[in-house]
This record gives C-alpha cells, structure tokens and sequence, in this order.
C-alpha cells in the first residue's frame, strides 16, 4: 500500500519523511520527525502512537533499532504493522511484519531506509535508494522527492498512487518543510509542483519564524 524513506542529512542537520500511497492523506498519520534527533515511519496497519512513541525514544538519543524493536514490543498488531527509523547518528532500521502484503520489505543504507507494502517488487526499493544515493550533496527536499519519484516510477504500490508527501525538520520543533498531496493523479508531479509553490512563497518565511533559541 505504501512506499516511504526516512533520512537524515548530516550536513544541514534535518531528519525528514516521504512516501506515496493508493490512499488519500498519507501525510496525516505516516511520518514523524524530531529535530536533531530522528525520523520515523508507520504504515501497513497504521498506528500513530508508534511514530509519536517512536519519536519520544529518538528525542532520549535511543538507537533506530532499539526504538523499532521497543515500539513493536507489546504491539500485539505488530505482524501488520511496517515501520521505519533514523537516528541521531544516520544508523537506520525497520520491521515488516509477516502479514503485510506483498511484496514488503525495506533496504538500509547510510542515513536512509527504503521501505514499503504491495509494492510491485523489490525493484522499486532499491529505484528508491539509488535515487536518494545519487547526489548526497543536493538538499534532504531533493533527494526525498527523487527518491520517491523513482520508486513510482519502479512500479510503485500494485494499486497506484494517489497521495504523497514530504516532511522534514531541522532545528525547530515545527517542519520547514511539510509538503502534502493528499489527492491527486500524479502525485510525484504535484509533489514536484508544490515544493516550487512552497520554496517560493512559504519556505522565506518559515527561515524567519520564531526559534526556541530567543
């Protein structure tokens, strides 16, 4: 049903979320992020309590690893779940539980993890890495979009996309960027669209708002 990527880039210091579903707002309840901290994802059989828990155990500088393997511990769900961690430290790790529908799986790499359900194969993860791998010096922003670009174009969810979006924070609590497309059929070049709307009239303005530093 989805496919997605968690991140860090270690040079602008931001943790970000992608990922692109058949259904509508895969924004909403899917990614999650802490500044200087970590990112996760929950998807499959969504539970926003693993994202928000997820997030708590990131902010205590707890591993990717540990904070998966906690978050599932007493998840009696957990087989239905597919959820996904960066850390502090660029490690990665993610779970697919046995019941999601295939194909499910993830791929990890350095500061990344690929993961998705009912995808059309293993092909589009590793689309979605080489795409995230190809130009490490280009913004988090870029690389997400191109990342999920490439696993749509790899073949994507079995049923086809109809929502994506992107999400990333830096040094504030609040994103810099929250990019969503919650319905549409082109969801990658909306997504396209919306990051030159959102770099022009939007992003300005968020660099000036108020920091937790003041």
């Amino acid at each position: 049903m989805t496919l997605s990527i968690v991140a860090k880039c270690p040079g602008a210091r931001q943790f970000g979320v992608a990922a692109a579903t058949e259904m509508p707002a895969v924004g909403k309840f899917l990614s999650y992020a802490f500044p200087r901290y970590g990112a996760f994802a929950t998807q499959a059989l969504v539970n926003p309590y693993l994202g928000i828990d997820g997030c708590k155990l990131l902010s205590l500088s707890v591993s990717a690893q540990s904070t998966v393997e906690t978050v599932l511990e007493d998840d009696e769900q957990r087989e239905e779940r597919q959820v996904a961690a960066v850390d502090k430290e660029g490690r990665s790790a993610a779970f697919t539980g046995r019941n999601c529908i295939p194909f499910a799986g993830s791929l990890q790499g350095p500061n990344y993890s690929v993961q998705g359900n009912r995808l059309a194969g293993p092909q589009v993860l590793e689309a979605m890495a080489r795409a995230f791998e190809r130009d490490t010096g280009a913004e988090l922003v870029t690389r997400l979009i191109d990342a999920i670009a490439a696993g749509v174009a790899a073949g994507g969810d079995k049923e086809g996309e109809r929502s994506a979006n992107v999400y990333i924070v830096e040094e504030e609590e609040y994103p810099i960027w929250d990019i969503r497309v919650d319905d549409h059929p082109d969801v990658v070049g909306e997504l396209k669209r919306l990051e030159g709307v959102f770099r022009e009239e939007l992003y300005p303005h968020v660099r000036k708002m108020p920091s937790r530093k003041l």
